[in-house]
């Protein structure tokens, strides 16, 4: 059997080959078992306190024999990747059931299962190794819009917590076995912002690295993340994480999908996925959509030369991945495109900096040093006015806007949360990068742990030494930021040509 270097070769290789099939609904596959509450307890749980059908995931404890099959099923209908049944694996998930306490176990067990399926198969066709995608899914809660209309800046989850549930599950859906990270079902980018950082945390503790996949969801014919970001300004905030490949899928149907699709195959430098619904709802929240007709929609997507990796998501089933597999087939993988190197910022909406670009306006009325009005209102605590400044900033052309909150008197990190997570309520600011500014590194780290989009970071330097340089540098780019970066050493600020040089060139 392979081991998962030689699988992770094979896997690069087959995506020059042909267009990948991924597996299909999870959920829809366990709908069709009707299982009961009994089914979900099994003999570990009988006694559980609460009522558990529903929790999909336990039973991977409960009912292996009926996610086994499932995955099985999957695999001979032609998928080459399977994902793990962990899509609610997280502590924060798993509070609904009073069961965080399993989570390490159910990512590492969800894993195993997948792995033997996927072995199993292999065993069959040694020619055509099968695949395991460890997935973790968006929570139950998210990180950059507020639970409560009536008060836009309070957070049910932060990013610290969210960082903690995935790296706890990243661990156990690598002892698994998984090959593959798939972050899936991303509803609001800075959760997937936090899936990232802990993937790549793992990673670092463990000294190797597994591809990552990335999948967002357009909730709507809007066209928009539930968080409100476009397709391009989705893949501006997450493109940091160097994905095998990034995709769409959920909430929409094939067709309904394909324009956002067709706009991140050209954008993407990466291989682009989809696993879109079996169509849209009908009124009782069932899917209609049938295999053949859905790959006829998929295959004119491969037709076109849009895809690399391709499944289902609700509503699909064995038939539709293996309708789906065999109408693919025939056609090429998409061709990777070659993306000029630029600047890729991103609000709600994509910004751009190439060697094209003229003047960039950068708002400086947020800044508490640069305005006596802002400071004022921030001293106060007046965030309703001081939003508004923003608002004026960003209707006056302002691209981007710079928040600074370094004063004496104030609470620097305090006031920079609070003000990013109210902007983040108000869509004609937030739809502009945001610029962190401070010369406390805290404060820093605190504002990007508050924006879904890609901002700019303002500024590091190796004022403090070269190695504080190259932490605060390497985690700008795991926090999926961009800098400016100051000619300033331990000696000083650059004040001459040749310092400047010199200081710029280590």
């Amino acid at each position: 059997m392979l081991d998962r270097n030689a699988r992770l070769q094979a896997l690069q290789q087959a995506l020059k080959e042909r267009i990948l099939i991924l597996d299909g609904g999870m959920g829809t596959m366990i709908q069709s078992y009707r299982l009961e509450e009994s089914d979900y307890r099994g003999e570990r749980f009988a006694d559980w306190p609460q009522d558990l059908k529903g929790n999909n995931d336990l039973l991977i404890l409960t009912r292996p024999d009926a996610i086994s099959a499932i995955e099985k099923a999957y695999f001979d209908a032609g998928a080459d990747i399977v994902e793990t049944n962990t899509f609610n694996a997280t502590r924060v998930s798993q509070a609904d059931y009073g069961m965080e306490a399993l989570v390490y176990e159910l990512n590492v067990e969800g894993a195993r299962l997948a792995r033997q399926a996927a072995d199993a198969k292999t065993a069959e066709t040694p020619d055509r190794p099968r695949f395991v995608a460890g997935v973790l899914g968006p929570t139950s809660r998210t990180c950059s819009l507020s639970p409560d209309v009536n008060n836009p800046g309070y957070r049910n989850v932060t990013f610290d917590e969210l960082v903690e549930n995935y790296t706890e599950a990243t661990r156990g859906l690598i002892e698994g076995g998984s090959d593959l990270i798939l972050i899936e079902t991303i509803f609001d980018t800075l959760n997937a912002k936090a899936a990232i950082f802990a993937v790549q945390q793992v990673f670092e503790e463990i000294g190797f690295e597994l591809p990552i996949m990335i999948s967002g969801t357009i909730t709507d014919a809007s066209g928009r993340t539930l968080s409100g970001q476009t397709t391009e300004a989705f893949w501006n905030s997450v493109r940091h994480a160097n994905p095998i490949s990034v995709g769409l899928n959920c909430a929409l149907g094939a067709k309904e999908l394909r324009p956002y699709l067709e706009e991140l195959s050209n954008k993407a430098e990466t291989h682009v996925s989809a696993h879109p619904n079996a169509g849209l709802p009908n009124a009782f929240g069932e899917y209609d959509e049938s295999p053949a007709e859905m790959a006829r929609v998929v295959e004119e997507f491969a037709a076109s030369g849009f895809l690399n990796i391709v499944g289902g998501c609700c509503g699909t089933t064995p038939a539709h991945i293996e309708a789906i597999a065999k109408a693919v087939a025939k056609h090429a993988p998409r061709a990777i495109p070659d993306i000029p190197k630029a600047c890729r910022l991103s609000g709600l909406e994509p910004f751009t900096i190439d060697r094209n670009s003229l003047f960039v306006n950068v708002g400086e009325r947020t800044n508490i040093t640069g305005s006596a009005k802002f400071a004022r209102l921030i001293r106060e605590e007046n965030y309703t006015e001081a939003l508004e400044v923003a608002l004026q900033q960003v209707e006056a052309g302002a691209q981007v806007i710079d928040i600074n909150m370094d004063e004496g008197m104030l609470d620097s990190k305090k006031a920079m949360v609070t003000f990013l997570n109210l902007i983040a309520g108000e869509p004609d600011i937030s739809r502009v990068p945001i610029m962190i500014d401070s010369s406390k590194w805290e404060v820093i780290e605190a504002g990007l742990k508050c924006i879904q989009g890609k901002g700019i970071v303002n500024s590091i330097s190796m004022k403090e030494g070269v190695e504080a340089f190259k932490h605060h540098a390497r985690l700008c780019k795991r926090y999926g930021a961009a800098v400016v970066v100051m000619a300033f050493d331990e000696a000083g600020q650059a004040d001459t040509a040749e310092r400047k040089r010199e200081i710029c060139q280590r």
